[in-house]
């Protein structure tokens, strides 16, 4: 059955989060806060994904939270933050001097984002705040970002649409024999961001975004990278390890892996197709791909039919692995030990599919699954596809995972 291009919102106007919704983070955030940490008296949100959270707006500056107020301080663009963002409480600063001067004493305990916050900028911070320790809100927060709102989800629903559109429909009308990966992630991309995605990816590392995602060909899919997910590129040479090699053309008999994050007003969602270019039938080793793409599938459908609410998310790894007769060895996922992640903000975020992760799930979670199978020679296969947590199961934000799909 053909797959019908789904509607996308393309507009000039600024769509700022509303303000119901960024005071309802803060109001969550704060109960959090006295629930983990009693007696808390300041919170300093500094990392852009935060500050996009719980503003609506990245700029530099720093975020106060206290349990009586919150300040958004802005050293540029001011004129921008009140352009763009609905927070109630805006004021322009050209040091943290002016911030602390407003405050007048110090917090016993500064808390911040620790995972994100850099030596040097806690130093300045206390060079003004003359705070006696540094405390963590980078629990309170994954818990936080873990359940989506009804207005994150819209989000992530027209990124999904824009998704399943360009890897499913589009996606096979640019694959053509003497095409390099680099032009083909390239064109990908060019697809999205004309549809409405907004162009980049973010990531919970310290080098956390990229652009175009990954486009491999045959044995290429197959080099690991820095990053902890299974699929591969030898990158565009040894400093990136993304996007595809810009001299590496297409040829009849391999298999096409790609993995193009896509995202919307600052929400991702993630997706993995993978075509064979080529007649499949006259491939030796077409047995042994179909299979293994089979495989993955199958995994995946696992995975979904057991994401209700209440269940622990290793459960879904763990009862799925217990049905699973691995003949890949560390082939499967390419030796890693994890079906999927949670997805929003940042293309990774916690907790994933994986032993230890013990909460419940609850509606509003996001998780994107992803059996993937290295397949020594022959490249990469698999799926990939972002699920929303519903009272009734698991929901699709970006379409259906396929057999392995011929491209001539």
């Amino acid at each position: 059955m053909a797959v019908l291009e789904k509607e996308t919102v393309l507009t000039e106007a600024l769509r700022p989060v509303p303000a119901s919704e960024l005071e309802a983070r803060l109001e969550r955030f704060r109960r959090a806060m006295d629930a983990a940490h009693p007696g808390w008296e300041m919170a300093a949100v500094n990392h852009k994904v935060a500050m996009y959270y719980f503003t609506g707006t990245i700029q530099e500056g720093v975020l106060l939270i206290r349990p009586q107020d919150a300040v958004f301080w802005v050293r540029r663009s001011f004129e921008r933050a009140c352009n763009e963002s609905h927070f109630s409480d805006i004021r322009p600063m050209h040091s943290f001097r002016e911030a602390a001067a407003f405050y007048g004493t110090a917090p016993k305990v500064m808390y911040v984002e620790t995972k994100k916050a850099t030596l040097d900028w806690e130093r300045m911070l206390h060079k003004y705040f003359a705070f006696e320790e540094l405390g963590s809100f980078d629990s309170v927060l994954q818990d936080l970002r873990m359940v989506k709102s009804e207005y994150e989800l819209k989000q992530m629903e027209q990124s999904g649409a824009i998704h399943e559109t360009v890897l499913d429909i589009v996606a096979p009308k640019l694959i053509h024999g003497g095409i390099s990966e680099a032009q083909l992630a390239i064109a990908i991309y060019s697809e999205m961001v004309q549809r409405g995605s907004h162009g980049t990816a973010r990531f919970n590392q310290a080098l956390g975004e990229e652009a175009v995602g990954i486009a491999s060909f045959g044995k290429s899919g197959l080099v690991r990278t820095g990053f902890d997910g299974p699929g591969g590129t030898d990158g565009t040479c040894i400093a990136v390890q993304s996007i595809g090699n810009a001299f590496r053309k297409l040829q009849s008999g391999r298999l096409v892996y790609l993995d193009i994050p896509c995202g919307f007003d600052g929400y991702h969602t993630d997706k993995t197709v993978v075509y064979y270019y080529g007649d499949l039938a006259k491939n030796e080793q077409s047995k042994h791909l179909i299979e293994a793409q089979q495989r993955c599938l199958e995994l995946e459908l696992e995975v979904v039919r057991l994401m209700v609410p209440g269940e622990p998310i290793e459960n879904l790894y763990l009862r799925t692995m217990d049905k699973f007769d691995n003949i890949y060895g560390d082939a499967f996922m390419n030796g890693g030990k994890f079906l999927g992640h949670s997805i929003g903000l940042v293309m990774d975020e916690a907790p994933a599919i994986a032993k230890g992760f013990k909460q419940p799930l609850q509606p509003g979670m996001t998780f994107a699954v992803e059996p993937k199978i290295a397949l020594p020679g022959l490249g990469m296969v698999g799926t990939e596809n972002t699920y929303v947590v519903t009272a009734k199961g698991a929901r699709s934000l970006t379409g259906s995972s396929h057999l392995l799909r011929e491209v001539k």
